[in-house]
């Protein structure tokens, strides 16, 4: 089962997607990396209830580790495993500010951030063998509300976010064991409708796919 974006820092540092039946590449698992000493969370922002925050230390390793290439200050604190088809989305006190969208491809989590702070996250589908998603930074390039795949039978691809002059997209898939995108990132409809609203063109996408155990932080309870 998964966790939040790493529990990211692990909690740190298609339609129906597009339906082709593929078995997962891993199990489904904890986010790749776990908070050691939350901080105060009093120290970021003036309501933290449902958050962990980032301490310097946190953030300086999961940047040497190559696990985020964006400043974060906290994330949401979520209790237990995440299966598919599940999200979180929590923006309650998290100030306007710059949006960005990391998107682990081995823990298959999708994290969304506005000035720091992760405001959403998501369990994902992603490209089968063959037809991989790929890695790296992406602006997003076009969003696309109702938008219908032209390759694949006019399979339809609800809040898309145009990534790569190719095709390659976020949008609202039916997020489901077994299942994976044409190398596109499906994620659960609803959330793909919250994120649609907060992001703009211009946007980065981080995609990431190395191994999350790489940084092996707990999280103190």
């Amino acid at each position: 089962m998964f966790r939040s974006l790493f529990v990211l820092v692990a909690a740190l540092i298609a339609a129906l997607g597009f339906g082709i039946p593929s078995s997962p590449r891993h199990e489904v698992r904890p986010a790749a990396l776990h908070l050691s000493r939350p901080a105060p969370a009093t120290q970021f922002l003036p309501d933290m209830s449902g958050r962990i925050a980032v301490t310097p230390d946190q953030l300086k390793e999961a940047y040497a580790s190559g696990l985020v290439d964006q400043p974060i200050k906290s994330i949401l604190d979520v209790r237990g495993p995440m299966s598919y088809g599940d999200y979180v989305w929590d923006d309650k006190g998290v100030p306007p500010g710059p949006t960005w969208v990391r998107v682990d491809l081995h823990s298959q989590l999708m994290s969304v951030f506005r000035s720091g702070h992760e405001i959403g996250t998501a369990v994902i589908l992603y490209g089968a063998d063959g037809l991989p998603t790929p890695t790296g930074r992406f602006p997003i390039l076009a969003k696309l509300k109702d938008h219908r795949s032209i390759t694949y039978d006019n399979a339809p691809m609800p809040y898309t976010l145009r990534l790569t002059g190719d095709g390659v997209s976020i949008h609202g898939s039916n997020v489901r064991w077994g299942f994976a995108t044409h190398g596109c990132v499906g994620i659960p409809k609803a959330f793909a409708a919250k994120l649609f609203d907060v992001v703009k063109v211009g946007d980065p996408v981080f995609i990431f796919s190395g191994e999350p155990t790489r940084m092996k932080i707990s999280k103190s309870v």
